[in-house]
């Protein structure tokens, strides 16, 4: 039997995509093996602790500059011998060389049906636009910041009524849904990055899998 995909999961804050990582292990086939904060009192520190998982902190505050906060935190993860990286809510934005350093194995979330809404204030923004849908995109990390290729998307309707934070809540249940999802199919070998891009089930993902709350989306 060949050993648990070993995932190592960067966070900021309460860490509520961790969480449902974290409760995913065992039916999607992986291992969180540490969890890295640049946050020393980022909530989700002591969810890592409960599960018996190291929890580090790497606060970026103390040192000089990116490229030593980075400096750091690679070596961090280099200790931990991850399989793949996970972002959970990690708010640095990574230079291009610390993401070339991991090409292919660094997943993020972001609330947004990407390619629109880049960045923060995600659900503010998509309710002053009037937007219908709004959602959830789970890609691989790339230099170009919420620009790397989209592996599964999960959208819902705006409702009548939504506000930033109702909707928030909406769409960080569809996260936690969709994001240990794809770390499961990494672990089960169905995705994977070849060629300079994600692969599923033997193809080149040309276009993002697409999920919406009211359908059974398992596979």
């Amino acid at each position: 039997m060949n050993a648990p995909l070993r995932v190592a999961v960067l966070i900021s804050g309460a860490g509520s995509n961790l969480q449902a990582l974290l409760d995913a292990e065992a039916r999607e086939g992986y291992r969180v093996v540490g969890v890295v904060s640049n946050r020393p009192a980022a909530a989700g520190l002591e969810r890592a602790r409960a599960a018996g998982i190291p929890a580090l902190t790497i606060d970026h505050t103390a040192f000089a500059d990116r490229p030593a906060f980075e400096a750091a935190l690679g070596a961090a993860l280099e200790r931990l011998a991850p399989d793949l990286i996970v972002l959970a809510g990690f708010m640095r934005v990574l230079t291009a060389d610390f993401v070339a350093r991991f090409t292919g194995r660094m997943l993020n979330v972001h609330p947004s049906l990407l390619p629109a809404y880049r960045g923060l204030d995600t659900h503010a923004r998509v309710l002053a636009a009037g937007e219908r849908w709004h959602g959830c995109s789970v890609h691989f990390v790339t230099a170009e910041l919420d620009g790397g290729p989209v592996v599964l998307q999960g959208r819902l309707a705006v409702q009548p009524g939504d506000t930033a934070a109702g909707l928030q809540a909406r769409v960080q249940a569809l996260e936690h849904q969709l994001y240990a999802r794809v770390v499961g199919w990494i672990a089960q070998g169905r995705l994977r990055w070849q060629d300079a891009g994600p692969w599923l089930d033997g193809a080149p993902l040309a276009a993002p899998r697409q999920c919406e709350p009211a359908l059974a989306c398992a596979s």
